[in-house]
């Protein structure tokens, strides 16, 4: 079986390497070089996008900000899994927040903004502090602002109107008000849906973001209740939109509801602690998903956490040295702040895995990772 996907980054990359095990092909299509290549070799390339459909069984996507031309190319061929309107609704806001409506997901008061008429009711309608977000092209805390006063607003709709005349996108940009949200904690929960419907979900996971980017997840099935109504939530969106593949829907944890901050439809940056942590990772139920394979089990093997490696190209060999730690590099060139690979860990208890992940955080640069040594030790303390 022929699996293309849409996207050549590191989801492709590591679909690619999970499909190998099953006698299954993957290409990428390059979005800027509008190029066809090897996910694991990006110099060896295979034609345009209309060689990448005829190559194809199946085409799916590693990530939604996929130009909507595109999108309709490959659903026309038949092939494509999960649908263009799937894929359209992970990367606009505006249809997100419509889906929720639709699945009856509970989400932060919000107003959609496309105009300094929208901006002001908004102030008006909504309690502040406000956090806006780009409707389109915002991702790893890009494409927003904080509105906490009144008299930062004149100088905050300037930026957001330089933004929208800035917007290279081919459909119009908008602006999401949402009320903040005082939440105790941010935790995502990553499943899958198949061809007839039926569905399996991972643990949920326990987010840490620095300056808006995720640094660690930790995966460790602590609590029954919450975990089925996130599965309940997850049922709900997943069979509103006719999915098939790996969803992530982040959540706002508040007391012992959870809030749907944002769905991607795809597999996610917080399920990549699924390689050595359950018994079929993410990148594998994916290609089962959208292959018309069985779906393979989303149960917790052992506590695992993961760390982001973000612009740096090396961490210190002495980690390997730490029972149960994986070290996963993307092949890229290294930049500020560029998700250049991760590090999984994992033990036979809770205590054990908080304990090697301080480990772990004691021997990493601490420029680079500032404050994984700190969240290591309030995981332990909490417990």
């Amino acid at each position: 079986m022929n699996v293309l996907i849409l996207g050549a980054g590191q989801l492709a990359r590591m679909m690619s390497l999970a499909s190998k095990p099953l006698n299954i092909t993957v290409r990428a299509y390059d979005v800027g070089s509008k190029t066809v290549v090897d996910p694991l070799n990006s110099a060896i390339s295979y034609g345009d996008l209309n060689a990448g459909i005829e190559f194809a069984d199946t085409i799916t996507a590693e990530f939604e900000h996929i130009s909507h031309d595109v999108l309709a190319q490959c659903e026309a061929s038949g092939k494509l899994k999960p649908s263009s309107q799937a894929i359209k609704t992970g990367g606009d806001r505006r249809l997100e927040k419509a889906l929720l409506t639709k699945a009856n997901a509970a989400n932060a008061k919000h107003q959609i903004i496309e105009s300094k008429a929208d901006f002001d009711q908004a102030l008006q309608t909504l309690t502040l502090p406000l956090i806006l977000k780009s409707a389109l092209e915002g991702y790893d805390g890009k494409g927003q602002w904080r509105l906490k006063d009144l008299s930062q607003a004149d100088d905050i709709w300037a930026d957001i109107e330089a933004f929208f005349q800035g917007s290279k996108s081919s459909v119009k940009q908008a602006v999401i008000a949402e009320q903040m949200v005082p939440f105790d904690r941010e935790v995502s929960l990553v499943g899958m849906r198949d061809v007839n419907g039926n569905t399996k979900v991972y643990p949920l996971t326990e987010n840490h973001h620095t300056d808006g980017v995720l640094t660690i997840s930790v995966a460790l099935n602590d609590n029954e209740a919450l975990q089925a109504q996130a599965q309940q939530i997850f049922d709900s969106i997943a069979n509103a939109l006719g999915y098939v593949g790996v969803l992530a829907i982040e959540f706002f944890q508040v007391g012992d509801q959870l809030l749907v901050n944002e769905i991607a439809p795809r597999v996610h940056n917080s399920g990549h602690w699924t390689q050595q942590g359950a018994d079929t990772c993410q990148f594998e139920n994916h290609i089962r998903a959208v292959c018309g394979l069985p779906l393979g089990s989303g149960e917790l093997v052992r506590p695992t956490a993961m760390i982001n490696i973000l612009g740096e190209d090396s961490v210190p060999n002495a980690i390997l040295d730490v029972p149960s730690v994986s070290l996963h590099w993307y092949g890229k060139t290294k930049r500020a702040g560029r998700k250049m690979g991760h590090i999984n860990l994992s033990a036979a208890t809770n205590q054990a895995l908080f304990a090697r992940l301080e480990k772990v955080a004691m021997l990493l640069p601490e420029q680079a990772f500032s404050d994984i040594q700190q969240y290591a030790r309030s995981l332990a303390a909490n417990t």
